[in-house]
């Protein structure tokens, strides 16, 4: 996609721009920094977030529908940044939208380690409970004409285990987790509205606490049990790895929160099943950014790096299937 210019940004706000700046980021998406002056005067922080290849990958929601979800979440009361503008195929930007810009500090092993945050650590388990149980409780019909993946449980991993098989590369581990995975898979219905990312690194936080939840592009329907294994995975952990929540938090503290907020009863080896799969799931996004590399799709030293990553989930996986947890 063209690097958006200050004109480029302002013609689609009706509003002065000052300053259009690329940040760095998440794989998936090329976001950027907008300084933008109101009519009045009034200072305007705002986030431009597209597509990194200018268009959402198979399997991702498409731009417009994850704004509309992030819209039908902030009316919810769940803290995520108000979109601005949904970006159209005239705008020549590709697939995304403009958001509000929040105080706050997204870089996970930043805010996971400095002493200024110490006090946000102690907060965050129960607050991302809080967060999980009212997302969870939005009723499906709430997200009704979105393109929101769906599909049951044993569906999304043979789509998973296909995903994995084209990229033409067999890993032992990889394939014993599925096995494991197969063996206890049930065959449940999608029946909540899922983040499918939430987990450090999707976090906007402040020294006293959570700011905004981050990147809904892989929100879809499913189980409320997947974003809270998603969130124990060793990788988003950031190196704290003897604090399984997020690299702040312990399982039980999560899952007790998460039930006092009215998100239901969780079963403990169905969250420990998702944090199998959540962990093989990264692992084949890490095949997946490293081919993006090799084949010439979109050259970037970062997918290239990620890609190999995979041994470290390896290892991971292993643990988890000896031991129990990481």
């Amino acid at each position: 996609m063209a690097m958006p210019t200050p004109g480029d940004v302002a013609a689609l706000i009706g509003a002065d721009v000052t300053r259009v700046e690329q940040l760095s980021g998440g794989a998936s998406s090329a976001t950027f920094a907008v300084d933008a002056v109101k009519a009045d005067g009034r200072l305007w922080p705002l986030i431009l977030q597209c597509a990194a290849t200018g268009s959402v990958p198979e399997g991702g929601l498409p731009r417009a529908d994850q704004a509309r979800l992030q819209q039908l979440a902030f009316a919810a009361g769940l803290p995520v940044a108000e979109v601005v503008r949904v970006l159209e195929p005239g705008d020549r930007l590709g697939e995304g939208f403009i958001m509000a810009r929040l105080p706050g500090e997204a870089l996970a092993p930043k805010w996971l380690k400095s002493p200024d945050f110490a006090p946000a650590r102690t907060v965050l388990t129960r607050q991302c409970a809080e967060v999980l149980a009212r997302l969870h409780a939005m009723p499906l019909n709430a997200a009704a004409g979105l393109a929101l993946p769906s599909g049951s449980t044993a569906q999304s991993l043979e789509r998973m285990f296909a995903n994995y098989r084209r990229f033409g590369v067999d890993s032992p581990v990889f394939d014993l987790a599925f096995a494991w995975l197969r063996e206890r898979v049930v065959d449940r219905p999608a029946g909540h509205i899922v983040h499918g990312d939430f987990r450090s690194g999707n976090l906007l936080v402040a020294p006293d606490g959570l700011v905004a939840v981050l990147d809904w592009e892989l929100a879809h329907l499913g189980d409320g049990h997947e974003d809270l294994g998603w969130l124990c995975c060793n990788s988003w952990r950031f190196g704290v790895w003897d604090k399984p929540v997020g690299g702040f938090g312990e399982r039980d503290a999560l899952y007790a929160a998460y039930e006092a907020a009215g998100g239901g009863a969780v079963d403990r080896d169905r969250a420990h099943f998702w944090e199998v799969w959540g962990t093989l799931k990264w692992g084949i996004a890490c095949l997946q950014l490293g081919d993006d590399h090799v084949s010439g799709r979109l050259r970037s030293v970062e997918r290239a790096a990620i890609g190999r990553r995979v041994s470290e989930v390896e290892l991971d996986l292993m643990h988890m299937l000896k031991f129990g947890s990481v």
